[in-house]
């Protein structure tokens, strides 16, 4: 990376030429995207941002890093806990690729440790209240009727937003040619029991603990914009209750961390959506589809051999749990 090109760009962008970088290195956690820190100096002050770019292999699914970040200057502005957009770079002569700069938010974003270790997030059931009320907002964020100009990219919505995440599913398996009975299986359950959607929204879509930041106090920041776009808000509600999601805390049905009725009830209290349990539950089943292609697609980041990496590669071998967990609820007994 070109320090002296980045300064030059970060300096030129907030308006000061005597700002200095004091220190670039990786941040973990980012199981897509890399992420950099980038420690400066600007005006005697001390600053610290989060630079975010492709990693060398990505998946079909994620956003470019110019529509993540127009989507994070939206939800930012509609008042949602998010990490300051502060500049995009689309000149690859920079450091080598278009990136995102925002300001540095402090706190733990890994799943498995907000889960387990008790001394983060503060009062759980709080926490997960809180959670419920971010997602409020972001679902009231943006006006489908209304779109501004810097979202043209998300088109119209879907109005059948389950078959329409379906035909996602299909293509990202064909894109990689994997071929997997039980998702298969579970992709036709999904079509022929698909709920209709009565209001479309801005949704998150990975929206789920290792997706946030927490400190000893509370909820800090909802991160990774990369999937958000038109859907159903049951789709994110069932995503964060979703099983897979719990971290080896199955008890705690919200993302591992607290009640369903707490997260719920934080969600109507800042103005949520009507929540159709039936919908959720759905969309529950489709979590588990989707994070078996997603892992999938994380395997074949590996396998193709542009990114090496040991959690890529254990990402796919994750898929057999997932198919068990499909195939255990879409069994004709459960929903019958």
């Amino acid at each position: 990376m070109d320090h002296d090109r980045l300064r030059a760009w970060i300096a030129g962008h907030l308006g000061c030429p005597d700002l200095v970088i004091e220190e670039t290195r990786p941040l973990g956690g980012g199981s897509i995207q890399e992420n950099r820190l980038v420690c400066c100096r600007l005006s005697g002050e001390k600053r610290a941002f989060v630079l975010r770019m492709d990693a060398a292999a990505t998946i079909a699914s994620s956003r470019s890093r110019a529509e993540e970040f127009r989507i994070l200057e939206t939800v930012w502005a509609a008042g949602v806990r998010v990490p300051e957009p502060v500049g995009f770079c689309d000149d690859p002569a920079v450091i080598g690729a278009p990136f995102a700069l925002m300001g540095l938010v402090e706190g733990v974003g890994l799943g498995p440790r907000i889960a387990k270790d008790l001394t983060l997030g503060g009062d759980r059931e709080r926490l997960t209240e809180s959670l419920g009320r971010e997602l409020a907002r972001i679902h009231a964020a943006v006006d489908p009727g209304a779109l501004p100009a810097s979202l043209a990219f998300l088109g119209a919505p879907d109005p059948d937003p389950a078959r329409a995440e379906i035909a996602r599913l299909r293509a990202s398996l064909d894109g990689i040619g994997a071929r997997r009975p039980a998702i298969e299986w579970g992709l036709r359950w999904g079509e022929l029991r698909a709920p209709a959607c009565p209001a479309l929204t801005l949704v998150h879509r990975d929206f789920r603990t290792g997706n946030y930041m927490v400190d000893a106090e509370g909820l800090t920041a909802v991160l990774d914009w990369e999937f958000a776009g038109w859907g159903d808000p049951a789709q994110d509600l069932g995503w964060f209750c979703a099983t897979c999601w719990r971290f080896g805390r199955p008890e705690l049905e919200a993302g591992g961390i607290g009640s369903r009725a707490a997260f719920y009830r934080g969600y109507a209290e800042a103005g949520g959506r009507a929540i159709n349990p039936a919908r959720v539950a759905y969309w529950e089943v489709l979590a588990h589809l989707r994070w078996a292609v997603i892992a999938l697609e994380q395997g074949a980041r590996h396998v193709s051999g542009r990114e090496f990496s040991l959690e890529l590669a254990l990402t796919g071998r994750m898929v057999p749990d997932l198919e068990r967990a499909i195939l255990r609820a879409t069994a004709p007994a459960a929903w019958q």
